[in-house]
């Protein structure tokens, strides 16, 4: 099967993946699109395969084996390929997402932390390495808010909540409506936790998920004040809470923000501040795929095989040293 092909449903992915073979032999492609590369002399040419050992490549001319997820979020482990596909098809193409729970148990897996390995190292090669920035194709909404943990006293600003910047690209149809105005929908998505909404953090932030010249819209906050001076065209709105300004202002947004908490609390029943970033990794992914979800776990296999695995001690500790 072509590496450039995906299953556009559940029955096409389970003839197109039958066996760890199956698995195995697309994970080469993808990897190797040109042809196989030997890791230790650099041969190029068809390995030798083994029916019973389908992860891994022996050199015709060194014999060296070269190991299909060595250097992947794979890497070392004795989990089957097929769970791993099953695990990108779930996580990718299932609207709400999948938790650690559901994801056990759909694919009776013993150990809960199996499930939440897999899952965690596939978030964390959602983010592909040296995307581009947004705002090309449209006009880019930015703010932040507080999301997940509970807020103690609103008065003395006290909360477990966790700060998350969002920047969105706004587009409109091609097509205006029957009334003449042209309808709006949200593009692509980032999003990162940040520690603060210090303008030092905001201008970070923006030139990492910005294009340069791009369009910006804000509300007054004056950490977005020297946007302009960044090479951006700045439009800032005093908004001061007003929901009727915000939806006129920022609609895009709000949504996404709006989505996302009931996401986190829906599917995965709240998450801890430590592994945010992970699960803001994959509502960013499922966001920006949402017209082509089949296509999105491709997408994600593909990513996978070209992005190092995540230690365990780094899982469980929030710590992130893939990037």
């Amino acid at each position: 099967m072509s590496e450039n092909y995906f299953p556009e449903t559940l029955p096409q992915f389970q003839k197109a993946f039958p066996d760890e073979m199956a698995c195995a032999n697309y994970l080469e492609k993808l990897r190797w699109p040109v042809g196989f590369v030997c890791s230790t002399c650099s041969f190029i040419g068809t390995p030798y395969r083994f029916k019973n050992r389908p992860t891994v490549l022996r050199c015709r001319n060194c014999q060296a084996d070269t190991h299909l997820t060595a250097g992947t979020v794979m890497h070392k482990s004795r989990t089957p390929l097929q769970i791993w596909f099953w695990a990108a098809y779930l996580v990718t193409s299932h609207t709400p997402g999948v938790s650690a729970t559901q994801f056990q148990r759909q694919l009776g897996l013993n150990r809960y932390e199996t499930a939440f390995q897999i899952l965690h190292k596939l978030r964390s090669a959602m983010v592909r390495p040296k995307r581009d920035r947004i705002g090309v194709n449209g006009h880019v909404e930015v703010d932040e808010a507080f999301v997940g943990g509970r807020t103690h006293s609103k008065k003395q600003g006290l909360t477990d909540k966790v700060l998350v910047a969002a920047a969105v690209e706004v587009r409109s149809l091609e097509k205006t409506h029957h009334d003449g105005k042209r309808r709006l929908y949200a593009g692509r998505l980032r999003l990162s936790r940040i520690p603060d909404r210090g303008q030092s953090t905001l201008e970070i932030f923006v030139k990492e998920s910005v294009a340069p010249g791009s369009t910006i819209f804000t509300d007054g906050w004056s950490g977005y004040d020297n946007l302009t001076n960044l090479g951006y065209t700045h439009h800032a709105t005093v908004i001061n809470g007003d929901h009727e300004k915000t939806d006129l202002v920022l609609p895009m947004v709000h949504l996404v923000f709006s989505n996302l908490k009931t996401w986190l609390r829906g599917t995965h029943h709240g998450v801890s501040p430590k592994h945010l970033p992970s699960y803001l990794n994959e509502f960013t992914f499922r966001f920006n795929r949402r017209f082509y979800p089949m296509a999105a776990v491709n997408s994600v296999l593909g990513i996978a095989v070209r992005v190092a695995s995540e230690t365990y001690k780094n899982l469980y500790s929030g710590h992130k040293t893939v990037k």
